[in-house]
Formats: C-alpha cells, sequence, structure tokens
C-alpha cells in the first residue's frame, strides 16, 4: 500500500487550496464580489460542501485569503513599474506607478471591486482589520512610501496646511501613526493622503462606469490631476 508522507500530503493541500481560490476568482470575475461562495466552489470542483471546510473555515476565510493575494498581485504590479523607472527621478517614478496602479484597476474590475469595493454580504472581516489583509495593504502601500521617502528627502514639506494644526493632524492620522509611526512628518503624510484619495476616487468612479455619463474617455483627466497632484508634493 503506498503511504502518502507528509511533504506529499503538503503540496496536495496547497494545490487543492489554490484550485478552490482559482476557482473562487473565475466566480468573482463572472458575477462579482457577491457570487463567491462555498457552496458553489465546492459544486465546480466536484467536492461536498462539508469537505471545502477542511481548507477553509468559512467564507470569511476564503474571501479574505484571496483578497490578501489580489494586494500582492497589485503590489507586484506596482513595484514591477517603480523597478522599469528605478533610474528616473522619484517623482516621475512615482507618476508612473500610480498609472500602474490604474491600469492594474481597469483590467481587473471585479479584484478592485473585492479589495476597494462595498463590504461583501455575509463577510464580517473585510477590511484593513484583519491581520493577512492588513499586512498585505500595508506591503501595498509601502510600495509608494519608499519612493516618498526619496522625494521628502530632496524636497521638504510645507508647514501644515491652513485650518490643519500639528495637534490636529496627529489626532486626525491617528491610525496612520500606530501602523507606520513618525517616518514622515504629517504635512507630507496630509499631502500623500490628499493625492491618494483624489486618484483613487477618478480610479473608482472610472472602474465603476460612473464617469460615463459625462466623459468619453477618463485618462485625461487623471493625467491632469496626477501632474497636479505631483506639483503639489514636490513644490
Amino acid at each position: 500500500m503506498t503511504t502518502t508522507t507528509p511533504g506529499r500530503r503538503e503540496r496536495l493541500r496547497a494545490e487543492t487550496v489554490a484550485e478552490i481560490k482559482l476557482t473562487a476568482r473565475r466566480h468573482l470575475v463572472a458575477g462579482g464580489p457577491a457570487s463567491i461562495s462555498l457552496r458553489a466552489v465546492a459544486r465546480d470542483m466536484g467536492l461536498t460542501a462539508p469537505a471545502i471546510y477542511r481548507y477553509f473555515a468559512n467564507l470569511d476565510a476564503l474571501v479574505l485569503d484571496i483578497v490578501t493575494d489580489l494586494f500582492e498581485e497589485l503590489r507586484t504590479a506596482v513595484e514591477q513599474v517603480a523597478v522599469a523607472y528605478a533610474e528616473a527621478d522619484p517623482v516621475i517614478r512615482i507618476g508612473h506607478m500610480a498609472r500602474g496602479f490604474r491600469r492594474w484597476s481597469l483590467a481587473h474590475p471585479a479584484e478592485f471591486a473585492l479589495i476597494f469595493g462595498s463590504p461583501v454580504p455575509g463577510i464580517t472581516q473585510i477590511g484593513m482589520v484583519c491581520g493577512p489583509v492588513h499586512e498585505a495593504g500595508a506591503r501595498f502601500g509601502e510600495t509608494f512610501f519608499t519612493v516618498l521617502d526619496e522625494i521628502w528627502r530632496n524636497r521638504p514639506p510645507d508647514e501644515p496646511p491652513p485650518g490643519l494644526s500639528e495637534p490636529t493632524l496627529r489626532e486626525v492620522f491617528q491610525p496612520y501613526l500606530e501602523l507606520f509611526g513618525d517616518r514622515f512628518p504629517l504635512p507630507l503624510v496630509y499631502l500623500f493622503m490628499a493625492a491618494w484619495t483624489r486618484l483613487y476616487g477618478i480610479v473608482a468612479m472610472e472602474v465603476f462606469g460612473q464617469l460615463q455619463w459625462a466623459m468619453t474617455d477618463v485618462e485625461p483627466l487623471f493625467e491632469a490631476e496626477l501632474a497636479r497632484t505631483l506639483q503639489r508634493i514636490t513644490r
């Protein structure tokens, strides 16, 4: 009788987990985040519903694992752009990284919706509060922070923006400070967050088709806002 060694069992388990996540992602792409279910995945793989619980305790666990993978995939895409422009001025580089973020998002609208959109029905832990997702999201942010380090060393930030004193900024950015500490001066954190929300907002509206009523092409708007953002960060 053939004995399955622990190494073989681990490989088989890893292969099954990968297949489960791939199957779930196909459902995500076909029907959006709400279409992911353990029952549907089990059916497609020829498994019984109870069998799939040997690999994922519940739907939360499966979705959170997929979200973690997607953050890593997005981080890799953005880092590849950073490497391609490694010799460029950091301001030029971070601009291309922002474009890389937009390209990935437009190419993967369902995945974007899962990691950046509304909470998935039935999922209680989704968001930046779960350990692995929290860490993967932080690694994604680090791709931009690394370049921001270079920019800051050469171009110190302005004083706090009008109406936002240092104590106010410290209170507002308490979650950020707990995660990243005093790595950057708060005026620079404010500028980065203002830039991120502006550019992310354009990308999200483009991905979700919310600008079609007004525009045939969103790219000129994105490029104009990106240029304005980079100018604001570096002036």
